[in-house]
């Protein structure tokens, strides 16, 4: 599928606006207490306490914003000092996806100068300046932090990994990211699939996102907690180009950090992207929580 990722990402960018906009205040605090309820009911901070990962999708904030707002509260009950959060990095230039294409096709990444992790502090590569995937995390933490009247809040770092291509032990980077993890809880973001006429599907094998499509979408999830479950990251990176999901990087990188987990899907919606990609339906976007705890020895 040829995209004018450039416009895409000015798209994304003018979408999000539009849905924060439109959420406001009212909308904010909806989903920050339905956030906690679910935070609540699935002890989501012991999950973090635990030294388990806890992940959010990034997709429309009306649909999800609940469980990213779950996130932010497991992550301020759990007592820790920092909070480390391992984000996608979306492909938002030509080159940028002609390395990931290149890297799934067996390619070195060594020979791309995207190979690495990125983000706030550090001086490698700027590309997740642009990123949106973010933007509702940061939306929320903000809003809980000043709900709550927290002065000193915890400290949030985000990395941003990219062409992880089976080996995170390898990518410039990891040992920071090792060194942080210590001391912090982790929270992650994925979109792990993306699915129907305006991501290449063809019409006779698009789901519409109801009770089929859905079941149809948790079985891939579970398809790829099991390969992470495994160690199996390259077998994992190769799991993401077939669902289309944009967590390849993100995924191997807390599974190195925090592994071996054991996953599960603990809530799942959708998010029609339609309009985005201006395609027919069924387009849209598997909106899941999931949680992962440390496996038994």
């Amino acid at each position: 599928m040829d995209l004018d990722r450039d416009q895409l990402q000015k798209d994304i960018h003018a979408l999000y606006a539009r849905e924060h906009a439109a959420l406001g205040q009212k909308g904010t605090l909806e989903h920050l207490e339905r956030g906690r309820r679910l935070a609540q009911e699935q002890r989501l901070s012991a999950v973090l306490q635990e030294r388990g990962v806890l992940v959010f999708p990034h997709a429309g904030v009306a649909e999800c914003g609940y469980q990213t707002a779950a996130c932010v509260h497991a992550a301020l009950d759990s007592g820790a000092r920092r909070v480390l959060v391992i984000s996608v990095l979306h492909a938002f230039t030509a080159e940028m996806e002609r390395a990931r294409r290149a890297v799934a096709a067996g390619g070195d990444p060594t020979e791309w100068p995207f190979w690495g992790i990125q983000g706030p502090g550090l001086e490698r590569r700027h590309e997740w300046r642009g990123d949106h995937a973010l933007i509702s995390w940061r939306h929320f933490w903000e809003t809980e932090v000043r709900r709550r009247g927290l002065v000193n809040p915890p400290e949030v770092i985000e990395r941003y990994p990219y062409l992880a291509a089976g080996h995170p032990e390898r990518l410039p980077g990891i040992e920071e990211l090792q060194e942080l993890a210590r001391d912090a809880v982790i929270v992650s973001t994925a979109d792990a699939f993306h699915h129907g006429i305006g991501y290449g599907d063809p019409p006779e094998r698009a789901f519409a996102p109801e009770a089929a499509g859905l079941a149809r979408a948790r079985a891939v999830l579970e398809e790829g907690i099991a390969l992470l479950e495994r160690g199996d990251y390259w077998g994992y990176n190769q799991h993401c180009v077939r669902a289309k999901s944009d967590a390849r990087d993100a995924g191997q990188v807390f599974g190195y950090l925090r592994g071996p987990l054991r996953g599960r899907v603990i809530d799942i919606t959708y998010s029609d992207a339609a309009e985005l990609y201006q395609a027919p339906p069924p387009t849209w976007v598997a909106a899941a929580l999931f949680s992962w705890t440390a496996a038994e020895e």
